[in-house]
């Protein structure tokens, strides 16, 4: 991510959690349909992500083309299209962030979020069709965001189906278990936590889960939300990934190591 991005994100979530509670679930749905609208408005999207253009006469245009939405909707929009990006898409990844958030900060405490995304995920990964259903360029984002909401009508929270029926419409070139990770980790970071997967052989005990968390905490300096993923193929040992960094202890890859030594 470049430092212009890096610097428009840091200006918009200021401006999202100067809101507080007004920034709520249905604001948060506001601003990824806004997101959704000019995405599929090129010129729109090429005025509002130009950074020569006046912000004074870019949110004349978004409260006109967004007059029915709320008032924090626009000002989170009028906050996006006042910063510098990167690119076209860095906006609409800027977009993206803000609803996510939005959305994220209005669940009760007893919500876990990220562990309804997982569980989706891992749904979905396990069912080549329910993967094909969803990720398909020909299905349509109507079709796509009823298919999500019958597989978690009474499952999951009405922020995880937020998010989810968001993505699957607008999914940029990503695919599925890429646009889960992604909005995973922004759901864990709006809460201060850091999303790790965790891959065993064995499934872990709450025990052995809890004491990962405790050394990746200490190692992060963040609370840790755990991910687990059981794997028999790498035998035993466990693997770590958080974000781009991947811990990897396990058997299989050390087996792999020794093996490209004893062939070199």
């Amino acid at each position: 991510m470049r430092s212009a991005t890096r610097t428009a994100l840091t200006s918009t979530r200021g401006v999202l959690a100067d809101l507080g509670g007004a920034a709520d679930l249905g604001v948060g749905v506001e601003i990824l349909a806004a997101g959704r609208a000019i995405a599929g408005a090129p010129q729109l999207l090429g005025l509002l992500s130009d950074p020569t253009a006046d912000p004074a006469g870019k949110k004349v245009v978004i409260d006109r083309v967004f007059a029915g939405q709320s008032v924090a909707t626009r000002a989170v929009l009028t906050a996006v299209a006042g910063s510098r990006w990167s690119s076209h898409q860095d906006l609409l990844v800027g977009i993206e962030d803000a609803g996510i958030r939005a959305i994220a900060a209005s669940a009760s405490s007893d919500t876990s979020i990220e562990a309804e995304l997982f569980a989706f995920e891992t749904a979905v990964r396990s069912d080549a069709d329910l993967e094909l259903a969803l990720g398909t360029k020909l299905g349509s984002p109507a079709e796509k965001t009823a298919l999500v909401e019958r597989l978690l009508a009474g499952k999951a929270s009405a922020q995880t189906i937020a998010i989810l029926s968001h993505l699957v419409q607008q999914p940029r070139g990503r695919r599925i278990g890429e646009l889960v990770r992604d909005a995973s980790g922004i759901v864990a970071d709006e809460a201060g936590k850091l999303v790790a997967t965790v891959i065993t052989a064995t499934p872990l005990s709450d025990g052995q889960a809890a004491r990962v968390a405790r050394g990746l905490s200490a190692k992060y300096g963040k609370d840790i939300s755990i991910n687990h993923v059981v794997d028999p193929s790498v035998v035993g040992g466990v693997r770590v990934q958080i974000g781009g960094d991947v811990i990897d202890g396990t058997v299989s890859t050390r087996l792999s190591e020794l093996r490209l030594q004893l062939a070199g």
